[in-house]
């Protein structure tokens, strides 16, 4: 049973492992960089074309996260940037990554133009939606039908991604994650 976002659990899995080899992770979810409500839902709290354009900060992302950890960087970065629960912006203190830390980022949308060239390595889990629908279902207590018009939002967002940046095609490594505890690697490279 997925408790937690397979995405994330995903993540955590592939940083654990790098753990157990003496490499230092840095973990990173993009839903920490939410934009505030009043950003999030400026088109309306069903409208999918606001949930992809609107979900999330990437300046703030960018800023507090690639940059500093990309190839120039300070190494200097904030793993968060917003609170989803009080809709507060944070501005943490910045944390030091240490010398050979790998970051992973786990959230949607991270393979959209504006982000894709960030990337040394990426991972596309394909889930079919029916499945994506049952897991958020579990965790989060929303419609387990994909087809449901509550799922609209969320199913229809990722269709615009899916035809907009063709994430299967960009990422290094497409896993097929439909049985969450057997993921199978369909492609690498």
């Amino acid at each position: 049973m997925c408790h937690r976002t397979c995405k994330t659990t995903f993540a955590n899995e592939l940083a654990a492992t790098l753990r157990e080899r003496n490499r230092p992770v840095i973990r990173i979810s993009l839903d920490d960089f939410h934009n505030v409500r009043a950003v999030r839902y400026r088109q309306g709290r069903a409208s999918p074309e606001g949930f992809w354009r609107d979900s999330y900060n990437y300046a703030r992302f960018r800023a507090d996260v690639l940059d500093p950890l990309g190839p120039n960087g300070t190494r200097h970065y904030r793993a968060a940037a917003h609170d989803l629960a009080t809709d507060e912006i944070r501005t943490p203190e910045p944390r030091h990554a240490p010398p050979r830390a790998v970051p992973i980022v786990d959230g949607l949308f991270l393979h959209r133009d504006e982000l894709t060239a960030a990337w040394d390595l990426s991972v596309f889990l394909d889930v079919p939606f029916t499945i994506t629908a049952q897991r958020m279902a579990v965790r989060d207590g929303t419609e387990p039908d994909a087809d449901h018009p509550a799922m609209r939002r969320y199913v229809q967002a990722q269709r615009i991604y899916f035809a907009a940046c063709a994430p299967q095609d960009r990422a290094g490594v497409l896993v097929d994650n439909t049985d969450f505890q057997r993921p199978r690697i369909l492609r690498t490279g």
